[in-house]
């Protein structure tokens, strides 16, 4: 059983985890025309800002409801009130996603009170949907941010109940007036992806559900919103992602698939809300974890797999039979969010490499217990450059570039932040081809970074043998 050690030091050296408030903003970022709001101080949105545009590349529509020393003391309800109307008519968005910060939430405010209260007050004026999520920066990490959003995101506006089945009389009458050329209607099927999924990852998946005649709708998706286009003007809101159309009707879909233990909490909402059954996977990289999927699919949808899975799918067998001598025996260490921890280690333990150092920045994910590593710090990155000396190869974001140079050990880059390398939204990670992918990019990081024998090496060890 994998032991997990808490935190033992008073100060972070070298951060390893994002606060919740910013895993919030970036659910709601997947969402069209949406604007994430944080409530506190210009100094938590700015901190956050300037991460998500270094990661991405991209304008990001991250506003603040500026709180100062006096809202601090005596209550922010106002300067929310302020903010809620300027961005409903500066930008006028489809929804408003609060996420709230330690400087608020320190004063146990009622903020679903208040917001009721501007919706009463201001009903008029507003139009747009405003969704709460309870994110003080003192608890959790990313991933626990990015789940309370999505839930409030369902809890909020999707609406309760299974849809009305229709008759069979209606079913005939419907059969017999619609024209011959309209396509059937597909089986939808919601999606709901963790953070730790790319932009790309999110593409493939939702081409993958495609190829078997499902409608996927994914919450949040960011592959819509944060794909790197370029719009024709300028936004001021989120230009692509789900539609809150799309959200309302979630209720519709005949089966809700999770990704990462973190999601679990909003697939038993919308379950209980609407009665939808969900399915959970843990991960969706390695070859057992993608045939579990593609047969779940499979059976939604009553057809086999297409041609071309089965071709990735052979493509991800040779890959792991020309891959698996560079991966026998390294010594990995990963330093991240629980479920891409888990995602990370099962990976390379399943091509026959050994979890030397395993960091991460919470304890309350129930996934750790199934981590493949004797033991788990939860900890910074000061605490993973401590454990992973000895190791092969590295697995963090771009802040472990600093430990990786002292110790001389290479990096492989993932999760967030990763701002110090080009196209980090467009790497796959996931299913058969992003398996394959993450194959050939550990085992050409191996292969750079060996040590051959030298001429003048092989030519002393011949002269200490003649000599013998």
């Amino acid at each position: 059983m994998v032991h997990v050690y808490p935190q033992t030091k008073s100060a972070t050296v070298n951060p390893l985890k994002s606060s919740q408030p910013l895993g919030a903003a970036l659910a709601f970022l997947g969402v069209e025309g949406a604007v994430p709001l944080f409530h506190g101080s210009q100094g938590c949105t700015s901190f956050a800002l300037v991460l998500c545009v270094r990661h991405f590349k991209e304008t990001v529509p991250l506003q603040t409801t500026a709180m100062d020393e006096l809202a601090t003391v005596v209550g922010g309800a106002g300067h929310l009130e302020e903010a809620i109307l300027n961005l409903k008519e500066r930008a006028n968005p489809r929804l408003i996603g609060i996420c709230t910060t330690a400087l608020a939430e320190t004063r146990s405010e009622d903020f679903a009170r208040q917001i009721a209260n501007i919706e009463t007050m201001r009903a008029e004026e507003l139009g747009a949907e405003i969704v709460l999520a309870n994110t003080p920066d003192f608890d959790g990490a990313l991933e626990e941010g990015w789940a309370k959003a999505v839930a409030a995101m369902i809890e909020r506006i999707t609406r309760p109940g299974q849809q009305a089945p229709r008759s069979k009389r209606a079913r005939v009458i419907e059969r017999s007036t619609k024209p011959r050329e309209q396509p059937w209607k597909r089986k939808k099927v919601a999606i709901l992806p963790g953070w730790h999924l790319t932009v790309a990852d999110i593409e493939h998946l939702r081409e993958m559900v495609e190829s078997f005649g499902l409608k996927p709708v994914i919450l949040p998706d960011v592959s819509g919103s944060l794909d790197g286009t370029v719009p024709d003007r300028w936004m001021p809101v989120t230009y692509g992602g789900t539609s809150v159309e799309d959200i309302q009707e979630l209720g519709t879909a005949v089966q809700c698939i999770g990704v990462g233990e973190h999601m679990r909490r909003p697939a038993e909402l919308l379950q209980k809300l609407t009665g939808v059954p969900y399915i959970l996977f843990q991960s969706l990289t390695g070859l057992k974890n993608v045939d579990r999927f593609v047969s779940l699919l499979s059976e939604i949808s009553g057809v086999s797999a297409p041609a071309k899975i089965h071709r990735c799918r052979s493509q991800l067998q040779d890959a792991m039979l020309d891959g698996h001598f560079h991966f026998a025996g390294k010594k990995i260490a990963i330093a991240a969010e629980p479920d891409q921890l888990y995602q990370f280690a099962t990976f390379f333990t399943g091509l026959g490499a050994e979890m030397v150092a395993a960091v991460t920045t919470t304890g309350a994910s129930e996934i750790l217990e199934k981590v493949p590593a004797e033991s788990i710090q939860i900890g910074d990155l000061g605490d993973f450059e401590d454990l992973a000396g000895g190791a092969d190869l590295l697995v963090t974001h771009s802040h472990g570039r600093q430990a990786a140079e002292r110790l001389g050990i290479p990096l492989l880059r993932v999760g967030f932040p990763a701002f110090d390398r080009l196209g980090s939204q467009h790497k796959l990670t996931i299913l058969y081809r992003g398996t394959r992918d993450l194959i050939f990019e550990a085992a050409n990081i191996f292969q750079a970074n060996q040590h051959t024998p030298s001429p003048e090496i092989v030519d002393a060890l011949r002269k200490r043998r003649n000599a013998g």
